[in-house]
């Protein structure tokens, strides 16, 4: 899968979407055939000149400040609840959270747990977003194919070896409607806990407050209906980013959750599914 983030080389290669050339390197001489009504509608859609724009004002900031400009761009507030509930004590966590937007829920949580803990973090994260040169430190790439592949489990492991917070969404994917109209996630991969107990890292759980639009679900749905391989979805989550621009978003942290309580009475994917039930009880 191609990602929307193409690198456009300037004085220290730095990352720009670009769809048209995107366009050009998948689909070749068949790109010029391409309507440009909707060329034009994909850039709309990924707010190529927005976010551009955006990148380029804020050129050679890494890490935490790269997440204090984004939330100042998507002029993004949080009202944390249970800040107590954030170990003090020097050990090291993993804090899983759902993932109800796609955007600015990772920007708040980052944002939060990286000026709590001097930006000792890092997110596990689908490898496109490592092309965000700016957020490019705080990351560690989950994609489980292509050219990573090889190297998924010691990266996965270096980074639960490291003296870094761990930021993960289980689910992966953002959260669907479901058929009684709820917006919940999809099931919870193992991996946290596994990683967590090997590594003796308590568990922190933390429910983040947000929907995106009835418009992007419907989409994920009918994708889902048709056998729809491809994350069409994902193509509009940058428009629901900025659909949910000015917005305050409630972050409630749980008390952590020692890595001991993981135990053989069940499955590392039945104690997944326990750690999601815990995050939407809070």
């Amino acid at each position: 899968m191609h990602t929307l983030l193409d690198k456009t080389m300037t004085d220290d290669s730095f990352f720009l979407i670009d769809i048209d050339k995107i366009l050009k390197e998948k689909a070749g001489k068949k790109a010029k055939y391409v309507p440009k009504f909707l060329v034009s509608y994909l850039k709309k859609i990924v707010h190529q000149e927005e976010i551009n724009e955006f990148l380029v004002s804020i050129k050679g900031q890494r890490g935490i400040p790269f997440l204090d400009a984004c939330m100042n761009f998507l002029d993004t507030k949080v009202e944390v609840i249970g800040s107590e509930n954030l170990p003090d004590d020097g050990r090291l966590c993993t804090f899983v959270s759902n993932h109800p937007l796609g955007g600015q829920d990772g920007i708040s949580l980052g944002w939060i747990l990286g000026h709590r803990y001097d930006g000792r973090i890092k997110y596990l994260v689908n490898d496109l977003l490592m092309n965000l040169h700016g957020l490019a430190p705080l990351c560690v790439p989950i994609n489980k194919t292509g050219s990573q592949a090889r190297d998924f489990p010691q990266m996965v492991n270096a980074a639960f070896g490291s003296d870094d917070h761990i930021i993960m969404f289980p689910a992966g994917l953002c959260s669907r409607k479901q058929k009684n109209g709820q917006i919940l996630d999809l099931e919870w991969k193992k991996a946290f806990i596994v990683k967590s107990v090997q590594t003796k890292r308590d568990i922190v759980p933390i429910h983040f407050e947000g929907r995106n639009s009835d418009f992007f679900y419907s989409l994920a749905n009918w994708c889902k209906r048709l056998g729809i391989k491809f994350n069409i979805a994902m193509l509009y989550l940058a428009d629901e980013m900025f659909k949910n621009r000015h917005k305050t978003f409630k972050v409630t942290i749980g008390k952590p959750i020692s890595w001991e309580t993981f135990d053989k009475s069940k499955s590392p994917s039945e104690w997944a599914e326990h750690v999601k039930d815990i995050v939407y009880k809070l």
